[in-house]
């Protein structure tokens, strides 16, 4: 892998995005510093205001809260010495030219001799913004431009200038693939780039298509989200999300820089007049608090543009295009294609816009289709871009239908499709996509994914449709498998395990395999991963799977099935052999169990971990609340303090509040990661980390802990967290059943009735968990938020 270490990262300008970018350079441990201009009251007073703010931003763009101090405040008259001991350079003040240049030719001469130097910019010339730059600094200078929340957006598109040396845009796409979990696309330096560049096109194109088919914004949201395999927030909600100044800021730059002679699709690029009217009004969408829609109370309204004002919202789309819309692709278009009803055509209209416009376009802004697929998955969460849609709908008659709207004047330019659509080896392919590689129309050729070293860490990338590329449960050596599980192995030293059960959840089949599992590894291998390919680690234990048991053999028969999960979490904890979780997206319930018990921890930066039995009338049965008791023990052994309670504290609340980690940090601020736990910015990365773990430790000479004694707060633990318990219930914080839980969590996570400092082993506290778990089950409040769970997805509180 390269060389190009990233020890310090300054970034220029802390506004919306600059703040933000510097949150995630904090929280992938980055050092950063953050410039902006001088301050009226005080010399870093903007900075200063710009990183309390990040504490208050949703979604929140720092990992843990308390992290903004990390970053370091700066100003451009005092500070700019501190430039030359920065890897990195990334400007991201005003989209404004001739700003950006003014700011290169005063940071210049401060710039170290090997520090590289990106501008942030959703569309503005790179080669243009080199132009300030002293020449000896040009071969180190190119775009990166960060999508907003940079956080959660997984996309950032590099962008070279003609002097750019192609080893600087290597490191740069190794840094913030590895180091910031980042998808990288390469886009030309083309106005707007291949996101923006395709999406706002798109959103423009559909606001014209809005007004043509008469459709107000709710009901367009509710067709063009997650129905159409789109962002949830739709189109106009997105708009506001996004900010309609920024949005009409890349409307000014296809404006300004494109025309009739460059872009056939030019005339749709007016501003709209409902867009023009908002911003005129100050409504900027969710920052400025309305947009094309505002919240009054708990009510959503719409803007109206012929009343001038706002009205009521929530109007849904007809069942019958939801339905359209589950179909297979090819049969899905040709019924949209055929409909008559406004809103089909409608949906119709925007696909074939998107398909016309990405096929003229992709060889001016992109090299391979792949990247304008990528773009747009990763940019604007599409579950497909607009080439995998159109090829997966077949291509050659989607082609024709899109070339026989624009021969009958229904599409938004009369441009024909590019003669590469319908002869030569895109035709013959069946598609931009194949297993050799994705369309390069500038070359005529299918051109692989770039080979850097870093890719050699991603075992399962993402991939386009059409590119074959080798899935997970498909791989490698299958060792056994059963509906539940797959146990299979890589390399043939490290054991996987993968759960196949829907939202992963730990069935007696998973239970019972799992054992297996550590089993095998401890004969016959190195140690044990948990692993799955998709965005979900674990949510908790089966419920649904435990009713015919409970109907059947009563609360006996569930204590049977707690019992054999509290020996799986043992049985991972005192392996021989080392286990990791390598967990990712939702670790809840017995999801947190698993990973807890686990010898370790490699957890993706967007991992949500936490004990939520208490959301559907339970407490933790599987081990949770013993591992709470143990940790705390354990931290109180190593302090000076002899008091168990004060570390117990936390976990009890987290565990009866049942409070989530928002991210790995905040997951190892509640004790569900250690210190000594990994966490991997990139999601991709998480099988081969976790794979170098077991080596790793089994090279070390890996031993299981002894299983020991611990100290319990006791009677007296008890009785101080119950007298809490009284008043939060008498003073209406809580239910008198949310009571009830609580104090049978505190009862296990203290020991029961015996004395302070009692030693007590996990067996006995897992006997605790176990009958709370099971007296809970009989409960009818129980059963109520059981069902309510089941049948609603969202808790009930009674």
């Amino acid at each position: 892998m390269s060389r190009f270490l990233v020890k310090k990262v300054a970034v220029l300008g802390a506004g919306v995005m600059g703040a933000q970018i510097a949150a995630h350079l904090v929280n992938v441990k980055v050092p950063v510093v953050l410039f902006d201009l001088p301050g009226k009251d005080s010399p870093n007073g903007i900075v200063t205001k710009a990183i309390e703010g990040l504490k208050k931003l949703k979604p929140a763009p720092l990992g843990v809260a308390s992290d903004a101090e990390l970053i370091q405040a700066a100003n451009y008259e005092q500070h700019l010495d501190l430039l030359k001991d920065c890897d990195l350079i990334i400007e991201a003040i005003a989209e404004r030219m001739d700003w950006k240049r003014d700011l290169y030719q005063k940071i210049a001469p401060h710039i170290g001799a090997h520090t590289i130097v990106a501008s942030n910019t959703s569309g503005l010339s790179i080669t243009q913004l080199s132009e300030a730059l002293p020449e000896a600094l040009r071969p180190r200078f190119c775009g990166i431009h960060f999508f907003n929340p940079p956080r959660y957006m997984t996309l950032v598109e590099l962008i070279a200038t003609p002097a750019t040396q192609p080893h600087i845009l290597d490191d740069l796409e190794t840094f913030v693939t590895s180091g910031l979990g980042k998808n990288v696309v390469r886009a030309k330096d083309t106005p707007n780039f291949i996101a923006n560049r395709i999406g706002i096109a798109g959103m423009l194109a559909t606001m014209k298509e809005v007004e043509n088919f008469g459709l107000t914004p709710d009901v367009v949201d509710d067709l063009t989200g997650k129905k159409l395999g789109r962002a949830s927030s739709g189109t106009f909600r997105t708009a506001d999300v996004v900010g309609l100044d920024t949005m009409a800021h890349v409307i000014k730059t296809l404006q300004d820089t494109l025309s009739a002679q460059t872009d056939p699709f030019y005339s749709s690029f007016a501003t709209p007049l409902v867009l023009k009217t908002l911003l005129d009004k100050g409504h900027l969408g969710q920052k400025t608090k309305a947009g094309f829609f505002k919240k009054v109370g708990r009510d959503i309204q719409r803007f109206d543009l012929s009343e001038g004002d706002y009205v009521p919202a929530g109007a849904k789309a007809d069942e019958v295009y939801g339905r359209m819309l589950k179909k297979p692709a090819a049969e899905r278009l040709k019924l949209l294609r055929n409909s008559e009803g406004a809103q089909g055509q409608f949906l119709w209209a925007i696909l074939r816009n998107s398909f016309h416009y990405a096929a003229i376009h992709l060889a001016s802004i992109a090299d391979t289709a792949r990247d304008v697929d990528f773009a747009m998955r990763f940019g604007f969460g599409m579950k497909q871009g607009p080439f995998e849609l159109w090829q997966d709908a077949g291509w050659l008659e989607v082609a024709k239908m899109v070339q026989e709207d624009i021969d009958a004047g229904k599409a938004l330019c009369a441009a024909p499709l590019p003669d590469w659509v319908f002869k030569g080896p895109v035709a013959d392919a069946g598609g931009v996509h194949t297993s050799q590689g994705s369309w390069n129309p500038s070359t005529q050729q299918f051109e692989g994914k770039r080979e850097l070293p870093v890719y050699a860490r991603q075992h399962f990338p993402q991939d386009v449709l059409g590119a074959h590329a080798p899935q997970a449960m498909k791989s490698g050596t299958t060792l056994f498998e059963n509906s539940a599980l797959r146990v299979w192995t890589l390399d043939g030293e490290v054991l996987i395990a993968s759960i196949k059960t829907k939202m992963h959840a730990i069935s007696p089949d998973v239970t019972e395999g799992l054992m297996q599992a550590v089993d095998l590894a401890e004969k016959n291998y190195q140690g044990l991963v948990i692993w799955s390919p998709d965005e979900m680690f674990s949510a908790g234990a089966d419920l649904q799977s435990m009713l015919p048991a409970f109907m059947v053999g009563g609360v006996g028969m569930i204590e049977g099935v707690e019992a054999e999960l509290q020996n799986l979490m043992l049985r991972l904890r005192y392996a021989s052999v080392p286990t990791v979780a390598a967990v990712q997206g939702l670790a809840l319930g017995g999801g947190c169990e698993m990973a807890v018990y686990c010898a370790k921890r490699v957890a993706a930066m967007e991992s949500y971990i936490g004990l939520v039995e208490v959301g559907v009338g339970l407490v933790p049965g599987a081990g949770g609340l013993t591992y709470i008791a143990r940790r705390a023990a354990e931290n109180a052994a190593a302090s000076t303090g002899k008091d168990i309670l004060p570390f117990l504290t936390e976990g009890f609340t987290a565990a009866a509040m049942a409070k989530v980690g928002t991210s790995a940090l905040e997951s190892r601020k509640l004790g569900y990661l250690l210190e000594s736990d990994v966490v991997v910015p990139h999601k991709d990365e998480l099988l081969f980390v976790a794979i170098n773990e077991v080596r790793s430790m089994s090279a070390s000479g890996y031993r299981p802990p002894h299983p020991r004694q611990f100290a319990v707060a006791g009677r007296s633990g008890l009785a101080t967290i119950k007298g809490q318990l009284v008043n939060m219930r008498d003073g209406g914080f809580i239910s008198a059943h949310d009571f009830h839980i609580a104090s049978l969590i505190a009862n296990v996570v203290t020991g029961g009735d015996i004395n302070d400092g009692t030693l007590v082993n996990e067996a006995y506290l897992m006997t605790l968990e176990r009958k709370a778990f099971c007296a809970l089950l009989t409960h009818p409040k129980t059963q109520a938020r059981i069902m309510a769970m089941m049948n609603t997805g969202k808790p009930l509180r009674n």
